[in-house]
């Protein structure tokens, strides 16, 4: 799996895939927790469909992150992502940010 990205200094941001479904959910955890920088920001405006393996590869992500003393974050403006997060309580685990660049500065 490929997906555009951008660096902020000791930040990554990753551009989300449309579907973060089964079907993808494993190729999306390994790209997170393989990249070159442990903080990590996914941008999920760009998402249109989350099932609960996405979710779940989200969670194995920020946990291998985390191991390693780095983070996964959440930037959305879609406001059916964002509702999925509140709706499974995971705003609770994950940092969400309406922006990349609020996401980015928390970093700091």
């Amino acid at each position: 799996m490929q997906l555009p990205t951008e660096t902020f200094g000791d930040v990554m941001v990753v551009h989300a895939p449309e579907d973060i479904s089964e079907d993808h959910a494993d190729q999306l955890q390994q790209f997170l927790v393989s990249r070159d920088r442990l903080q990590i920001i996914l941008d999920l405006d760009g998402a249109e469909s989350i099932d609960s393996e996405g979710l779940t590869a989200l969670l194995d992500a920020q946990a291998a992150l985390r191991d390693q003393h780095g983070d996964l974050k959440i930037s959305t403006t879609n406001t059916v992502n964002r509702k999925i997060f509140e709706i499974t309580r995971l705003d609770n685990q994950f940092e969400l940010f309406d922006s990349v660049l609020d996401a980015v500065k928390s970093f700091v």
